[in-house]
């Protein structure tokens, strides 16, 4: 494979150059991005190849790559401008034949800046969105606590009791919200852990489905298979995915809630062992197919309250273990949301 083809092949453009600054290969991806052809700017100086606006008059002459320290090795990723207007991320490795010695040869990298503008619009919104929900709680709690201070001899105890009833409400919200905070982190960077070992899924269920129906008005109905097999797990995780789905559909929809506990049909693979299935259906006017797709992403919420990070944590932590879940129309209409778990292993069962 020769030089050029071996660029050609790679994501990003390169650009490379001589001791002297002299273009001697620029990828495909590099001449599209410079709106030229990589034989009609091979043998000219570099300025003339990588026309960018931004910083200096060129990206040579702000760098000056062959001058300075002989001790440099590489310029960092900086954002240009191409002839367009289109944002490119620029960098470069400088290389020397001998150390110390002056630069031989130069590789620069041109890189999309779309990826940095997602990523950009991303942490924008989440900051945008924590700022809104630890604003309402806050402001709760800062005035209550400044009642309590300012008017304490003047309330009588259900009145205080009620005040710090509502200051223990909104400190629980802001907990919770900083632990969806730190999941969407760990998932994000592939640093969530887990601990999985052979749990009772139905077990489990069953007093998640008690514990969200002692607190609620609405009806949740929960139906299992008997004899269920055991499911390879991390319990916690496990109980918070449960937990969000049933809650979820208490919150947002109508009628019945129907929490449902099978055996999966079709295991993860064809050797492996039966795992269990966790469906949960409500009676409300359900999530419209167009939508479905972005039920999982970040910030998403069906009536544009809560963090809109809870589906994204629950599909995480479900692919996480290795399984699915999966969004429907309920047999009586609502939502119907599908999880898989996988079975234990035989060697561990």
């Amino acid at each position: 494979m020769t030089d050029q083809s071996l660029a050609d092949t790679l994501p990003d453009g390169v650009v490379v150059t001589d001791g002297d600054g002299v273009v001697t290969l620029v990828s495909s991806v590099a001449a599209r991005m410079l709106g030229t052809g990589p034989d009609d700017v091979r043998g000219r100086p570099l300025p003339e190849v990588l026309r960018l606006q931004g910083q200096a008059a060129d990206w040579a002459t702000h760098n000056r790559p062959f001058e300075g320290l002989r001790t440099r090795t590489g310029i960092p990723e900086q954002a240009w401008l191409l002839p367009d207007g289109t944002e490119v991320l620029v960098a470069a490795r400088l290389h020397r034949t001998e150390r110390l010695g002056p630069v031989t040869s130069m590789a620069i990298t041109l890189r999309s800046g779309r990826g940095r503008a997602r990523l950009d619009r991303e942490r924008s919104d989440l900051v945008a969105t924590v700022a809104h929900e630890l604003r309402s709680p806050l402001t709760g709690v800062k005035g209550f606590v400044q009642a309590l201070i300012n008017r304490w001899d003047r309330l009588n105890d259900d009145q205080k009791l009620l005040m710090l009833h509502t200051v223990n409400a909104d400190s629980d919200r802001l907990s919770r919200l900083i632990a969806e905070l730190l999941d969407v982190a760990r998932i994000d960077t592939g640093r969530l852990q887990l601990y999985p070992r052979p749990a009772d899924a139905g077990a489990l269920v069953s007093r998640i489905v008690e514990s969200v129906a002692a607190g609620t008005a609405t009806e949740v109905r929960l139906e299992q298979e008997a004899d269920l097999p055991p499911v390879m797990v991390d319990p916690d995780k496990f109980v918070q995915v449960v937990t969000n789905l049933v809650e979820n559909a208490v919150r947002h929809g109508d009628g019945v809630v129907r929490v449902t506990v099978t055996r999966q049909a079709v295991p993860a693979s064809a050797d492996g062992p039966p795992g269990v299935q966790v469906t949960v259906a409500d009676e409300g006017e359900g999530i419209p197919r167009e939508l479905r797709r972005r039920v999982f992403t970040k910030f998403w919420t069906s009536t544009g309250g809560g963090s809109g990070l809870g589906l994204y944590i629950v599909n995480g932590l479900v692919r996480a273990h290795r399984g699915t879940v999966t969004v429907d129309d309920a047999p009586g209409g609502g939502a119907l949301l599908t999880c898989t778990w996988p079975g234990v292993p035989a060697e561990l069962a």
